[in-house]
């Protein structure tokens, strides 16, 4: 019998909400989310993948999770927020699991996988490329630099939280056209908290610089486990220049999906990445 439910997940003084599904004595799969979003957007495909015999698990990422939201952006960055990954794993027993990972939850992972190779038994990137490409686009090409000013309009204290709660979060819902109703009240439960609201944009606050740097230092290496990268190419924030910068790194099993569509993959292709991400684990089982 398949247990989809939510538990609290305890890491040092953090509690994170997590999403789970299937049977605790399977093979972990963890799920990462993106910004705007949460676990929520995981529980179809957690729900079909636990049936083939895995054990499912969706962090409400830090920031997102009530009881893991510290205050300040230094508690945003790249390297905690793979650590909080890497503990919530071990909070399960586990030393060595799959792992999917949307947008903000791509970011994490690629950092993840690169740092602790030999936990990730596979590693499926949605939309987001590798770090040293996306961060060398940024840097150095135009269409992305036009692309990612949004980020840069992020960097702001105050306003772009002001701008985001505008007539009822309006700029998040044009972003949410494809989701329900529930998904969407999931959502707004935690963005309406304006504590929460800021440390999800602390992520882009505290970790620009760092991304910018990527054109001139190494700032993320190789990639050396068996990698799916899927990207939609009508994507309005995230360019075919990172992408194809970022095939380069892939230095294991790697495959690599160009859909026809936008940036919200899980929400209007989800049988095409049902499909290819159940493929890519199932391969990869222990």
């Amino acid at each position: 019998m398949n247990m989809q439910g939510t538990i609290k997940v305890k890491i040092d003084n953090l509690i994170f909400d997590c999403r789970t599904d299937g049977e605790k004595e399977n093979e972990l799969v963890i799920f990462l989310h993106g910004f705007p979003e949460s676990s929520f957007m995981w529980k179809k495909l957690m729900s079909y993948v636990s049936k083939m015999g895995f054990y499912c698990v969706a962090p409400n990422l830090r920031g997102y999770s009530k009881g893991a939201c510290p205050k300040g952006r230094k508690h945003y960055t790249l390297d905690k927020l793979s650590d909080d990954i890497l503990n919530i794993s071990k909070f399960f027993n586990k030393s060595k699991f799959h792992l999917v990972g949307h947008d903000w939850g791509a970011a994490i992972g690629w950092k993840v996988t690169h740092d602790h190779q030999n936990a990730i038994l596979s590693w499926t990137g949605i939309s987001v490329p590798h770090l040293q490409a996306f961060g060398k686009a940024i840097a150095d090409n135009k269409e992305q630099r036009k692309m990612s000013q949004y980020i840069k309009n992020f960097q702001w204290p105050y306003l772009p939280e002001i701008q985001i709660r505008k007539n009822d979060f309006r700029l998040f819902k044009k972003l949410w056209k494809y989701s329900d109703s529930n998904e969407i009240d999931d959502y707004l439960a935690i963005f309406k908290s304006s504590k929460q609201l800021t440390a999800c944009l602390n992520y882009y606050r505290s970790n620009y610089k760092q991304l910018k740097k990527a054109s001139k230092n190494k700032i993320l290496g190789d990639i050396h486990v068996p990698t799916l990268f899927i990207w939609g190419n009508k994507d309005v924030a995230i360019g075919s220049y990172a992408v194809n910068e970022s095939h380069q790194y892939m230095k294991n099993e790697y495959e690599f999906i160009e859909l026809d569509s936008g940036h919200w993959l899980i929400q209007t292709d989800y049988h095409k990445l049902q499909k290819a991400i159940s493929n890519h684990i199932l391969k990869n089982k222990e």
